[in-house]
């Protein structure tokens, strides 16, 4: 009986060293944060806010790369390969959701390779235009573009992107033929559209409504199921004139397959305390942004129900990727 007794107490403490250790010890040392997506859009900007907020509740730097290209593609292949210690973390946004059946020649599979922390938060688009387009509302902007089908122009971050998939989604419900002008990133898209190079976008309005604001485009339309509070005199695409349309952009955090389930509860935690604070509430909320908190299971369940959404709408819309 001894010696079971010391058996026992051995496995205890052998237990009690292998289960909370990964989340005991971590982080030891920098953790990056992998951006697919350019600089200065809504992935980024958030990102660093949540890496600011990681980095001193957890006593190491937490450091963000933007690795943009190839409709985010290229950064999250390079998280999908990396070490699964919890040491390299992706964000990730409907993006990725949407390439799983417009891309299917990927070389990872998101549910396959990576698994759920936790989302951030996610926000309203809005539809503009360059005060040089004649329309001053939706439903000009949809008699303009039948009238001079293909002639029109609407630019995104990247072809799978949630401004692209905005843009087709309202090509399709307006039965418009609009051409679609993809970027590298969200800022080269908002920067032509601002000079006038290209005719139209929908972009996040936590980046784009300050230039509405300004003058410097002229809003139309928002993309949520009722108006921002950002641009309360806004109608939505639905109110417009397009029954049915909604869509938002949202961002979560993935780290790759095999990651200690320790490291990504802990993860999760830290990321829930963030965003559920009152002052990073009020001023997500006068940005147009909203936390979204959920447990790792949860975003899991949320991940598979937006990758069956967005499956339909490419195969009922007939989207394809831009050659």
């Amino acid at each position: 009986m001894a010696l079971l007794s010391k058996l026992a107490v051995v496995a205890t403490a052998l237990a009690s060293l292998v289960l909370p250790a990964p989340a005991q010890d971590y982080p030891a040392h920098t953790v990056r944060i992998i951006v697919p997506f350019a600089a200065g859009g809504p992935a980024d900007v958030y990102s660093r806010q949540l890496a600011q907020y990681l980095s001193q509740a957890l006593n190491q730097p937490f450091v963000v790369e933007d690795q943009p290209g190839a409709g985010s593609i290229i950064g999250t292949n390079a998280v999908a390969h990396a070490k699964p210690d919890g040491y390299t973390l992706l964000v990730m946004s409907n993006t990725h959701t949407v390439n799983e059946s417009l891309v299917p020649n990927k070389p990872f599979a998101l549910m396959r390779d990576f698994v759920p922390i936790a989302p951030i938060n996610y926000s309203d688009l809005v539809m503009v235009v360059h005060p040089s387009v004649p329309a001053k509302t939706l439903k000009e902007f949809i008699a303009l573009a039948k009238s001079q089908p293909g002639k029109l122009n609407y630019a995104s971050s990247g072809t799978g992107t949630p401004y692209h998939m905005a843009g087709e989604l309202f090509k399709s419900m307006s039965e418009t033929d609009i051409l679609h002008v993809p970027y590298r990133g969200s800022s080269g898209a908002r920067n032509d559209v601002l000079g006038g190079q290209v005719q139209m976008m929908f972009d996040a309005i936590t980046t784009m409504a300050p230039n509405v604001k300004a003058g410097q485009v002229r809003a139309l339309a928002t993309t949520g199921a009722k108006r921002s509070s950002v641009l309360p005199d806004v109608p939505t695409v639905e109110e417009a004139g397009v029954p049915g349309y909604e869509t938002t952009i949202w961002l979560g955090l993935m780290a790759p397959k095999g990651t200690p389930q320790a490291i990504v509860d802990r993860l999760n935690a830290e990321i829930r305390k963030a965003i559920d604070q009152a002052e990073v509430k009020e001023i997500w909320a006068k940005q147009g942004a909203v936390p979204m908190i959920m447990t790792p299971a949860e975003f899991g369940a949320y991940l598979e129900k937006d990758i069956a959404k967005w499956a339909n709408v490419v195969k009922t819309a007939n989207i394809k990727i831009d050659q």
